[in-house]
């Protein structure tokens, strides 16, 4: 299956030629625009199929409260806004994403679910969260995410950093499927396509991996194969300490 899996793979990157191309000179850059608006689309179908599991996952958020004032959530590649309704009443939340026509988007979602105090919308990459503070934060969440940044272990260690001590990194990302299933080879070979249709979105990452070298103190991760489009069924889900 190894060598028709890649002689398939190949044969959809020549399909994608154009795409490459297009995008390296940057015809490809209105798309920033459009995306937004077909993630709004996509998260409200994703919270109605994943809705338990965010629930489930986001009750542990209660653990991490500080001493004093409120839970300070980070949530690195905010998109829409489609967590907010899952954190608890009174919230601080600063959101990050490096797509600034999320914008609007955001502020229909701050709108609908006011029991959250936001602080900020930031205009900058995972990778790079200088403008947050060392150790200044109680959670940093990332969903569906870590698919599509360009350096996972980066991501990971600037969430290290602006986390307190103590603090938790909360994810819920797809993943690579088994090597032995069908899902793991069209994964490999729609992956080109994928790329472009998804705005950098990777679906053969193994990113549990990454997250057990990251260096957190404990790390909860559970692998799920939700109801989901089968590309992006197999899921890691669960949260890292600081």
């Amino acid at each position: 299956m190894t060598f028709f899996m890649h002689a398939c793979a190949f044969f959809v990157k020549i399909i994608t030629l154009p795409l490459h191309v297009a995008e390296t000179v940057g015809l490809l850059s209105f798309y920033k625009r459009v995306f937004p608006f077909i993630v709004s689309k996509c998260a409200a179908s994703y919270n109605d199929k994943m809705n338990d599991k965010k629930r489930e996952l986001f009750r542990n958020l209660s653990k991490f409260y500080p001493t004093n004032g409120p839970l300070r959530i980070l949530e690195v590649g905010c998109g829409s806004g489609a967590n907010f309704e899952y954190y608890p009443t009174g919230c601080k939340l600063t959101c990050i994403d490096p797509n600034p026509h999320f914008r609007s988007y955001l502020e229909k979602s701050m709108a609908k679910n006011d029991h959250l105090v936001y602080d900020s919308f930031v205009v900058a990459s995972g990778e790079n969260l200088q403008g947050v503070e060392d150790n200044s934060v109680d959670v940093v969440v990332s969903t569906l995410v870590l698919c599509s940044v360009k350096d996972v272990h980066k991501v990971l260690d600037e969430t290290k950093r602006v986390l307190r001590p103590g603090g938790a990194f909360f994810f819920m990302e797809h993943v690579v499927s088994d090597p032995s299933s069908w899902i793991y080879f069209f994964q490999h070979v729609l992956q080109p396509l994928w790329y472009y249709f998804g705005d950098g979105c990777e679906t053969t990452r193994a990113t549990w991996k990454d997250l057990e070298a990251a260096g957190f103190s404990d790390l909860q991760l559970r692998h799920i194969h939700p109801p989901l489009f089968f590309l992006v069924r197999p899921h890691i889900v669960g949260y890292a300490i600081k």
